[in-house]
């Protein structure tokens, strides 16, 4: 028999995925200043214009590729409550992935980087970090709440430094992937967090 057709959902999830794998290898080899429409098309094996049917231009492209790359980058945290465990797991998670980074992911970081001189990609990459802090800060104050860390543990503070410091290493693996190795990292940063937050060792 032969396979059912593909629904015109499928088809266009298809397509969209397929068009935003082709921006994110597009921008890690060549820049987002050399990025258009006409060459994300044709890297995915479409045209141009179903590139601006789907998207409407590049800045909403760059954008939807910004949110996709960011969400589900550690697995595993959806179905966790806020708290310390999730705060640990994201850490230990983030490093783990960067071991196998994926072009998207790189060109989210390329992109990061482009934003503070960029003011079309600036507010894009605010509202992501922004995000990215909150979901620290409501870890924090969970934690401090039910006893497992520090109360004098300031969330704000906390989210900052955290995006900080994996943002950075990622930024030096993707300079130097010889340089950083995410799998001997997992541990010593979890600990500095640990210590940090006044939660014991987990030796």
């Amino acid at each position: 028999m032969p396979p059912p057709r593909r629904t015109q959902r499928e088809r266009r999830e298809q397509a969209e995925a397929a068009l935003l794998d082709a921006a994110g290898e597009l921008i890690v080899e060549q820049g987002v200043r050399a990025l258009t429409l006409a060459n994300v098309g044709e890297r995915a094996g479409y045209s141009r214009g179903i590139v601006t049917h789907y998207f409407g231009g590049k800045q909403a492209l760059v954008e939807r590729l910004a949110r996709a790359s960011q969400v589900g980058f550690v697995p595993g945290l959806a179905d966790l409550p806020p708290g310390l465990d999730r705060l640990l797991r994201l850490i230990d998670g983030y490093l783990g992935e960067l071991g196998r980074i994926g072009a998207n992911n790189q060109a989210f970081l390329l992109l990061w980087t482009e934003a503070i001189t960029q003011p079309d990609l600036a507010p894009i990459f605010r509202e992501r970090d922004e995000a990215f802090r909150a979901d620290l800060r409501e870890d924090v104050e969970a934690s401090i709440a039910d006893g497992t860390i520090d109360p004098g543990a300031e969330p704000a503070g906390v989210a900052v430094a955290v995006v900080g410091q994996l943002r950075g290493i990622a930024l030096q693996r993707l300079l130097d992937p010889g340089s950083v190795d995410p799998e001997s990292l997992r541990r010593s940063v979890s600990e500095h967090w640990r210590r940090a937050l006044g939660v014991p060792s987990s030796k």
